[in-house]
């Protein structure tokens, strides 16, 4: 049986784990003892900074894209609100609202395969509008832009783009076929090249086995990205994937020790799904996790950025603006 303790050793001293080894830890180790080593990593790498963010639903259903999990899919019928892009007050005052609370980086997040022109003119006028009012990091997410409108937004105060991988390459055709896993990759590298940090991460639950999520770690891992959401589906009534059964917490407190051991100093962050959770995270926190998206997700409830940030603070950790 593998030697966690010393295999910990080598990683804080700069080993990198193959596929091998981290299959490895997922079917010879159990999750707490895993959670343990993967907090030794997270605090050698990252120390005990907590990065907290913030997104807001700007713009909202009738999305061309089949991705089976999404209540906002034009394509199921889960009667989720739609509206189009918010306001520009609207979503000022939000990000103001956060950053008062505590929270250091804040996205719009707007359904969609892209932005229309007009679209992006305006979503790059509010971030304009932003990072002249608030001091707070500038996240955006907006499905598959070209690199000329990712240059756009970088150029508008916008410093780390959002994209899902979702899940590993061999199983994203079970999940969406409307694009396909080389345009996700695509993005990230044209958002990488317009000089834009890359948040991207993917969802556990959807059907998918623990190979995949270890695919997915490393592709991650390949594309050089260090902010990882890690969600955990949350099945909604009318999606292809509304019978999912939950996923057991050990089991999800395993996989995010596995990402830790793969990806030792990224911000690991704990994302949709997370209400679900009977302690809403605490346990992950103490297993190698040191972000979290704080209040409510895009269609469904999330946690009070004040219950975050006490829960955070309670276990030791700091949150600051760069984990």
């Amino acid at each position: 049986m593998m030697n966690i303790k010393a295999l910990t050793e080598k990683i804080k001293s700069g080993y990198e784990i193959s596929r091998e080894e981290a299959l490895e830890l997922a079917y010879t180790s159990n999750a707490e003892a895993l959670a343990v080593y993967a907090d030794k990593i997270r605090e050698h790498f990252c120390g005990m900074d907590f990065n907290l963010c913030t997104i807001i639903n700007g713009k909202s259903g009738r999305c061309s894209e089949n991705c089976a999990y999404c209540a906002q899919s034009v394509w199921f019928n889960t009667c989720v609100e739609e509206y189009p892009l918010l306001p520009e007050e609207i979503v000022v005052e939000s990000a103001s609202s956060n950053y008062r609370q505590g929270v250091h980086r804040f996205s719009i997040v707007t359904s969609g395969k892209q932005l229309e022109d007009e679209e992006l003119d305006a979503v790059c006028h509010i971030y304009r509008k932003l990072a002249k009012t608030t001091p707070i990091g500038l996240c955006a997410s907006h499905g598959l832009l070209s690199y000329e409108a990712l240059l756009k937004l970088r150029k508008s105060g916008v410093t780390r783009y959002h994209n899902n991988l979702e899940t590993s390459e061999d199983f994203f055709a079970k999940i969406c076929t409307t694009h396909t896993y080389s345009d996700k990759k695509a993005v990230i590298r044209d958002a990488q090249r317009a000089g834009l940090e890359v948040c991207s991460g993917g969802i556990i639950g959807l059907g998918e086995s623990m190979e995949d999520r270890i695919d997915m770690a490393f592709t991650l891992k390949q594309l050089g990205v260090r902010s990882v959401p890690l969600n955990v589906l949350n099945p909604i009534p009318g999606t292809p994937l509304e019978g999912n059964g939950r996923l057991a917490y050990d089991e999800i407190i395993h996989t995010a020790a596995i990402f830790r051991f793969v990806l030792p100093n990224v911000q690991l962050r704990l994302a949709g799904g997370r209400a679900l959770f009977p302690d809403k995270g605490k346990r992950l926190m103490k297993g190698g996790v040191n972000a979290a998206i704080s209040g409510d997700m895009l269609t469904t409830a999330g946690i009070a950025t004040n219950e975050d940030i006490a829960m955070i603070k309670a276990i030791g950790f700091e949150v600051k603006a760069n984990a």
